[in-house]
């Protein structure tokens, strides 16, 4: 019998089916499984036109497609049209309505999918056997169609667990080969996550420390109180140094005493703006690494932690911050800002915006436009609290265009006030006293080597003040032509040969030397002479008719590697040693002839073809011996010829350790005398902030390297540039440009600039018109400032910062913390300020302020306000 009252007749039973059917799949639809036979059967029965027909299907019975009636699982690998059919939604709940469905059989219930180039009914979910991260061994199993996306297994697994609406959750899915892998995108589908039926996927539970079960790192323990009972003021928590990471540190603690950044991290706001598709993100994983840091440092549970997955993250996203070399705390605190905009940047797809001109246009109207465009492309918290406007004004020197434009900055980038005037340290080394300024040269010397020879048309920013800079007196200019030839000199000491290795045991000592030969006198023996007599202040001579003196046959003394020479190079015999020779065989014992012309060289006879003669001559105090610019190794004559001078020879004298012990004064050879201009000492220079700012909205020329294109003149001009601050932020982090690039010096500035801690007064500065009503305020309190000690090359960062749950200031010095009074912060080592809007602040104790409607709303949001 059919259903009683309301139930159309068959024929219309079944044309309001088979118009359900025709529709066609629509993705998100429901449909349903029908068992195949009782829909035939139902088929026959409409079709035969009778009600009281024998083939009247009964209630719906699903049970053939069913493992169990108890489970109700679907059999596996079952075929559409031969065991089931699909009816849409509408179709099914009329045929319920008119036949019912058999006792306690659920419906099976599927929807239709959005697959790649086509639509189709989810026959078969994905079955997923969750559990948590503390307990494996008890999984539950549920079913998920392959569009839910990530987080609706994050909240199926939540719900099944019971976990607390506060605590903070992630999954993981277990592979096959027993690897886990993040789910980090909450927002992608099951199909794009390849999840399959059969996965396990683990749920874990982030600590109350603010670590996660999967990856707890290191902490800093008391040797008596445990970290796990340990109870501090959330915020005061230092960071170890890994190992010259003290700017990572700095720049880290002072973000994080940024209560309005810290607060939308610790609220879990940042869970639901993770941008995964952001091609210039990092696919949201610096802003996952930050937030888990964040959370350790706020969670009150530690004194110190290590940030060592921060760092390699850092490091993997931004390859200058890899391995452990020192770096600029500006530079990493830019990449961060910059790197957790993107990775929580609310625009999904960027959009191209044409910049345009103000072309005379108001400025307001123009400023609307340009932060529109801005917000286009760009949305995100860091927006929201950091980005605020400069006006930029550029005239054309030529046709006196003006070009104005409006754009977005995230931190003021300020120059110090540089003095003209520069003290340097130098080490003057004498030849004679009387001596002109041409005959003067300037080298920098490094660990007895010459680190560089510096040209007379250089300017002083190539001397850095660390730099140990010696000024020689010499005759000449380097390979001055006809004139002298400057030699670079080096003293080595020589430990005797090992296993037939001349280099074994060479170890440079002293200061070397820059020593003019007459290119008229550039012979070996010649050399050694002059290089004696340039010694002579702290070398010894053996004493004429003593013991020191030794006898040997002439070819002694052309020996080459008595004086140094490679084998095939002959040496002359020194003038003024006085070897008081005598020929054997009526020979004469003349020195030989002039050296050849340029390159210059030594080229002797061959002893073989020269008479022996017996001679009396002072003992040999060193070698000399052509080097390279290092003096690490010795640079060959080729076989059969003398050594050439080239254009920049490097000459070494070779010490052997006895005789350097005998005859050079090392006591002697490093003494100096201190000119009284040492005593003067340079007065301390003091600028106040204003004036740094003042300093960097002055009208300015750009550098030739830099010019401007001018639309009008079709041409790149010097064009005079000027920026001016038209909006603020809620947060002004301002960069005291403190390593300095100038004509005059590179190298830091240690001027002390005083800032203000409460007050600082921006209204001067500002230049956006403003109602005489109700004017936005413009005043700023200290929140946190990064400092820096020591020099360009070195150094240390350390961070002073006001908590924003008590308003105490505390020092974090990498994992040390302490309380520190306000009249300790400013000192000249300040690098980086952190400022916040006095309307902003919150007083210790209170409630954070809510986030506008408008979260997005920027510094030209009537919302938000930040100017």
């Amino acid at each position: 019998m059919a259903a009683a009252g309301g139930v159309p007749g068959l024929e219309a039973q079944r044309r309001e089916v088979e118009a359900a059917e025709q529709r066609g799949l629509r993705a998100g639809e429901r449909w349903y499984l029908l068992e195949n036979h009782w829909y035939q059967q139902w088929k026959e029965y409409v079709e035969s036109g009778d009600q009281n027909s024998s083939s009247f299907p009964g209630h719906i019975n699903n049970s053939e497609l069913f493992e169990d009636l108890e489970s109700f699982r679907l059999k596996e690998r079952l075929v559409e049209s031969e065991e089931y059919v699909l009816v849409p939604e509408d179709a099914w709940n009329k045929l319920v309505s008119w036949y019912g469905l058999e006792h306690d059989q659920p419906p099976i219930e599927r929807k239709v999918v959005e697959l790649p180039s086509t639509q189709k009914v989810e026959v078969y979910p994905v079955e997923l056997y969750l559990c948590q991260h503390n307990d494996l061994d008890s999984p539950v199993t549920t079913q998920f169609s392959r569009v839910d996306t990530i987080d609706a297994v994050l909240q199926e697994a939540r719900g099944q667990f019971e976990v607390p609406p506060e605590d903070e959750t992630r999954l993981w899915v277990k592979n096959s080969d027993g690897s886990c892998e993040r789910l980090r995108n909450i927002h992608m589908t099951v199909l794009d996550a390849c999840l399959s039926t059969g996965q396990v996927v683990i749920m874990e539970t982030r600590n109350k420390d603010g670590t996660w079960p999967s990856s707890r790192p290191h902490v800093m323990r008391n040797s008596v109180e445990d970290d796990e009972l340990y109870r501090g003021q959330p915020g005061v928590c230092g960071l170890t140094n890994l190992g010259n990471t003290c700017f990572m540190n700095s720049a880290f603690q002072c973000l994080s005493n940024v209560p309005p950044l810290t607060e939308y991290f610790l609220n879990n706001h940042y869970l639901g703006e993770l941008n995964f598709s952001n091609p210039l993100g990092m696919k949201g994983e610096i802003a996952e690494a930050y937030a888990d840091l964040v959370k350790q440092a706020w969670s009150g549970h530690h004194r110190a932690i290590v940030p060592r997955m921060f760092k390699t993250k850092v490091g993997h996203f931004a390859s200058q911050f890899l391995g452990y070399q020192q770096h600029d705390a500006q530079e990493l605190l830019s990449f961060l800002l910059d790197g957790l905009h993107e990775d929580l940047n609310r625009v999904k797809r960027k959009e191209y915006v044409e910049l345009r001109d103000a072309a005379g246009r108001p400025d307001e109207e123009v400023v609307e436009e340009a932060w529109r465009n801005h917000k286009r492309r760009n949305d995100s918290i860091i927006v929201d609290i950091f980005h605020g406007l400069f006006k930029s004004t550029l005239v054309c020197p030529a046709c006196g265009k003006v070009s104005v434009t409006f754009d977005p900055f995230c931190y003021l980038s300020v120059p110090l006030p540089v003095s003209q005037e520069r003290t340097m340290e130098l080490f003057f080394v004498y030849m004679d006293p009387r001596c002109k300024p041409q005959q003067m040269m300037v080298a920098d010397v490094f660990s007895h080597r010459f680190y560089k020879l510096y040209q007379a048309d250089e300017a002083l920013s190539c001397i850095l003040d660390r730099d140990d800079i010696f000024v020689y007196e010499v005759a000449g200019g380097l390979a001055e032509p006809g004139g002298a030839l400057v030699l670079p000199v080096y003293l080595r000491e020589r430990a005797p040969p090992r296993d037939g290795d001349p280099g074994y045991g060479v170890v440079l000592f002293g200061h070397p030397l820059l020593v003019s030969v007459p290119q008229a006198q550039l012979s070996w023996d010649a050399l050694y002479s002059l290089l004696l007599e340039r010694l002579s202040r702290y070398v010894r001579r053996p004493e004429s008719g003593s013991e020191e003196e030794e006898e040997s046959e002439e070819e002694d003394l052309y020996d080459p590697q008595a004086n140094g020479l490679s084998e095939g190079e002959e040496e002359e015999a020194a003038p003024d040693e006085g070897p008081a020779c005598q020929a054997e065989e009526g020979s004469s014992g003349g020195s030989g002839g002039p050296p050849t012309p340029s390159p210059p060289q030594v080229t002797l006879p061959p002893t073989a073809n020269r008479p022996k003669r017996k001679c009396r001559r002072q003992r040999v105090l060193f070698t000399v011996r052509p080097v390279n610019a290092n003096g690490t190794s010795e640079r060959p004559a080729l076989p059969g010829e003398g050594f050439a001078l080239h254009a920049q020879p490097y000459i070494a004298i070779d010490w052997d350790s006895d005789m350097k012990k005998r005859y050079y004064d090392e006591e002697e050879a490093e003494g100096y005398v201190k000119h009284e201009c040492m005593g003067h000492v340079q007065r301390r220079q003091r600028v106040k902030l204003r004036e740094c700012v003042e300093l960097f909205t002055t009208v300015e020329t750009l550098e030739e390297e830099n010019p401007w294109y001018c639309p009008t003149c079709k041409r790149h001009q010097l064009a005079t540039k000027k920026l001016d601050l038209w909006a603020l932020p809620e947060v002004l982090i301002i960069h005291l440009k403190r390593f300095s690039y100038t004509r005059l010096a590179r190298e830091k500035l240690d001027t002390l600039v005083e800032f203000p801690i409460r007050d600082l007064n921006f209204s001067d500065f500002i230049i956006k018109p403003r109602a005489d009503v109700a004017p936005a305020p413009h005043k700023y309190d200290l929140i946190a400032v990064s400092n820096h000690y020591g020099s360009l090359r070195d150094g240390h960062y350390t961070t002073f910062a006001r908590n924003k749950d008590s308003g105490q200031w505390f020092y974090f010095d990498d994992s040390s913390v302490s309380p520190v009074a306000e009249a300790q912060i400013e000192s000249k080592a300040a690098y980086v300020l952190f400022y916040q809007r006095q309307d902003r602040i919150r007083p210790p104790g209170t409630a954070p302020y809510p986030r506008p409607p408008d979260a997005g709303g920027g510094c030209c949001s009537d919302s938000m306000e930040v100017d």
